[in-house]
């Protein structure tokens, strides 16, 4: 066992593997782990930000009235759902990856993760399936909630695809990070409580970024969450602040920064192997 052990890891170190470049069935697996691990228990990962997006859209309505102008030329409610909908995506997303990684540390099973011959592009690509299958139902079942209550579509159905996509495997990209870096739960909490939730509502979630003073607008323009609910609702109702392709770029550069460090991370063992 031992030599077939040392075997693999061998061919694996040369870059060459018995069942390829590509580990498909190792990839697939893990991949499929990460998707079973949220729809398991699917009232808690997907029915409580459903219920969670549809309070805040309710509470919003309600507190608010008829009486609040339009925004962007649009009811209030149809410019403050798409970001109530990016919000909870980006949200599901990074909790799909960094629970799963903090939890199997904890318990002590990463090994079970780590012992496959799976590269660290790999590892990267398995959890980021399950943090991008995870936004992709939540943001599919709360449009379709949105398109039931409000009425509203999809007026630019490519670009509000590409932003949900590239929101899912941003925030599933820190959560791995998050999950690299964390020991206890307490210090992910701090992570969640002090710089995710922060970037996600002082974003432009509820507001338009053009009512902000000066500075505070020009500070939110380098938070790349703006871009995604920005991006996320001109896909949906066809407005939005800065250029949609200028926010493609940014996402973009941001994510694929992102998951090169995961890359990295898993590569180097960074508080997995010690």
């Amino acid at each position: 066992m031992a030599k077939a052990i040392n075997s693999t890891h061998s061919e694996a170190g040369m870059g060459v593997r018995r069942f390829g470049r590509v580990n498909w069935l190792g990839l697939y697996t893990l991949a499929l782990r990460e998707v079973l691990r949220f729809t398991t228990v699917w009232t808690q990962t997907l029915l409580a930000p459903l219920m969670t997006a549809g309070l805040f859209l309710t509470i919003f309505t309600l507190a608010i009235g008829p009486n609040r102008g339009d925004v962007m030329g649009v009811p209030f409610i149809h410019f403050l759902a798409p970001g109530i909908l990016t919000m909870t995506v980006i949200q599901n997303a990074f909790a799909n990856t960094s629970s799963s990684l903090l939890v199997s540390k904890v318990q002590g099973n990463i090994v079970d993760t780590l012992m496959p011959p799976l590269s660290p592009l790999e590892l990267v690509l398995g959890y980021m399936a399950g943090a991008l299958a995870r936004g992709l139902v939540v943001a599919i079942a709360i449009w379709a909630g949105m398109a039931a209550a409000f009425g509203l579509g999809l007026a630019h159905p490519i670009y509000a695809l590409a932003f949900i996509t590239l929101g899912a495997l941003l925030l599933g990209g820190l959560g791995l990070i998050a999950g690299i870096v964390s020991q206890k739960f307490d210090q992910m909490a701090a992570i969640t409580n002090f710089i995710i939730t922060p970037l996600s509502f002082l974003s432009g979630t509820f507001y338009s970024v053009e009512s902000l003073p000066g500075w505070f607008r020009t500070l939110t323009h380098f938070n790349p969450i703006f871009y995604l609910i920005d991006g996320v609702r001109y896909g949906i109702i066809g407005r939005s602040d800065t250029s949609p392709l200028f926010g493609l770029l940014v996402v973009g550069s941001v994510t694929f920064a992102i998951l090169l460090a995961c890359w990295v991370l898993f590569k180097r063992g960074t508080k997995l192997k010690s």
